[in-house]
């Protein structure tokens, strides 16, 4: 998947000079944005879920389509990025994916229901895979060899931020300028970054050429992709495999899925190269990554549904909670990002994955009478956890290749860590719902002193139906309660396997440029 390399490798024929002074950290800002505004769509959404749900007549575990359905599109276009750049140059694909993002924002904020919603989440995905790749490729094309430490060093910090920021943001727009806001907000930024990078970049157009796409590959990959999805998205309310619709999707998913390794693998250029799968090292760490962004993704997306649904909290509040992470993470990643080149960094990833196997353990013990501190404590002490993964990991994984395949095995990690966890969030608010349902009805075969609570309630002045009423959503607070716990709980022993398993993999050389790993 050399999404990245062959963007970079369609260089101009004839460089003009860098850029420098203000003009050159002026586009490298622009840049930056729009690395900034594709992440933060990721998780923008996340603590807007239950609002957007309710205003589009969903329920939540639907409304998580809206994440899905961005994650999965952006995820399936990064393999084209390379072949956009060459076919049509990199300014002029960058310029078209930055105003079709702003087309397609608007139109998700003004979508009358949840499946036109969806529909355009889809299409702000497919705008949204190559501005992260080709934004990093044009910084690296504008700026002098000696300059692009701060350069990666600027985009790297936007990667970090952006998935931070995003229930934040999020949350306080979605509480005081309702939820389309959330997808408006990128729309004059957009607007700003397209004619000014075009403006500023034009001379650093690449060559076209005529270039050829493994068509037949992507299609299966699609085929298979999106099958699984929806799958996994309607599974739950069509009764799994009681349903002839989702038995067939899950034929369709498995023989789609068949069939794209068999021709990806005979495939001269495919679109996805899976034969660095042949390196130990690398699928390894590629299954570690998939569990820990798994894991790491669903309790992101759960904390926010179970804050809004069960504890009383608004969507500004819910991303106070969830922006805690990244306190700790900020001040972490510097750190982290100085010891993973600094002896082996199984050892720091071991350390990180086991820190937060520790913390989501500790959150499996919540309770529905929790202070904001009490709960939001532990992201902040997570936060400090997940640089220590992220950065060393990429190492593990680029130096397990050869170095003529470090950009394609960076493009197929970020592939895999974007649909991991759209996968994950489709998986555990299935978990979760149906955990809530098992335990309301066991809780409600078990429950003491249940009369006596009802007429305490009719001698307060309800009326036997509301005393009923109130008892039941009672045990339905501890029902679900005890579902999030039990979905932390499962996240954590995934957390505790991933960190046995980085010793799974053999010690990377040294000397990688993981700069590609986006």
């Amino acid at each position: 998947m050399s999404s990245v390399d062959s963007a970079a490798a369609a260089a101009p024929s004839a460089q003009p000079k860098y850029l420098s002074g203000g003009a050159l950290w002026g586009a490298a800002m622009l840049l930056a944005a729009s690395n900034f505004l594709a992440i933060l769509d990721m998780t923008i959404a996340n603590v807007s879920v239950p609002n957007i749900s309710g205003g589009l007549g969903a329920s939540s575990s639907q409304g998580t389509w809206i994440i899905t359905s961005y994650a999965v599109a952006e995820a399936i276009t990064v393999p084209l990025t390379g072949w956009l750049a060459g076919r049509f140059g990199a300014v002029r694909t960058f310029v078209t994916a930055i105003i079709g993002f702003a087309v397609c924002s608007f139109l998700c904020g003004l979508a009358p229901s949840l499946g036109v919603l969806v529909f355009f989440r889809v299409l702000q995905g497919i705008c949204g895979g190559p501005l992260m790749p080709l934004s990093q490729t044009l910084m690296m094309t504008i700026f002098p060899p000696d300059k692009r430490g701060a350069a990666m060093g600027l985009w790297g910090v936007t990667t970090l931020v952006a998935p931070i920021a995003g229930p934040v943001l999020g949350g306080t727009l979605c509480d005081n300028f309702g939820w389309p806001s959330i997808f408006w907000v990128n729309v004059p930024i957009a607007l700003i970054v397209a004619p000014v990078v075009w403006r500023a970049l034009k001379a650093y157009e690449t060559p076209v050429r005529k270039a050829r796409v493994d068509g037949v590959g992507l299609g299966l990959l699609v085929l298979w992709v999106g099958a699984l999805q929806l799958m996994l998205d309607l599974g739950k309310e069509h009764d799994w495999f009681e349903s002839g619709m989702i038995v067939v999707l899950g034929l369709v998913a498995l023989v789609g899925f068949a069939a794209f390794l068999i021709w990806e693998l005979t495939e001269a250029e495919p679109v996805v190269n899976l034969r660095v799968f042949r390196h130990p090292g690398f699928a390894t760490a590629t299954v570690i990554l998939s569990l820990v962004y798994g894991a790491f993704f669903a309790t992101n997306v759960l904390t926010p549904l179970w804050l809004q649904t069960n504890m009383g909290y608004t969507a500004t509040w819910a991303g106070y909670v969830t922006g805690m992470f990244g306190v700790l993470a900020v001040v972490s990643a510097p750190i982290a990002s100085q010891l993973a080149g600094r002896g082996d960094p199984r050892r720091l990833i071991f350390l990180g994955v086991s820190w937060l196997t520790l913390i989501t353990f500790a959150r499996s013990f919540a309770t529905d009478d929790m202070t904001y501190w009490q709960i939001a404590h532990w992201l902040l002490l997570a936060g400090a956890g997940m640089p220590m993964f992220f950065m060393p990991i990429n190492l593990v994984a680029l130096g397990s290749v050869d170095p003529e395949e470090t950009a394609s095995a960076a493009g197929l990690f970020n592939f895999i860590r974007t649909i991991s966890g759209a996968f994950a969030t489709s998986l555990v608010t299935t978990l979760w719902e149906n955990g809530a349902q098992r335990n309301h009805a066991e809780l409600s075969g078990v429950l003491n002193g249940a009369q006596s609570t009802m007429d305490s309630l009719t001698a307060g002045g309800q009326s036997a139906g509301q005393a009923l009423a109130t008892l039941n959503q009672m045990v339905q607070t501890q029902a679900v309660t005890i579902a999030t716990n039990q979905v932390f709980l499962g996240c954590a022993i995934v957390f505790g396997i991933a960190a046995a398993g980085i010793w799974l993999t053999p010690r990377p050389r040294t000397g990688v440029d993981a700069s590609a790993a986006h």
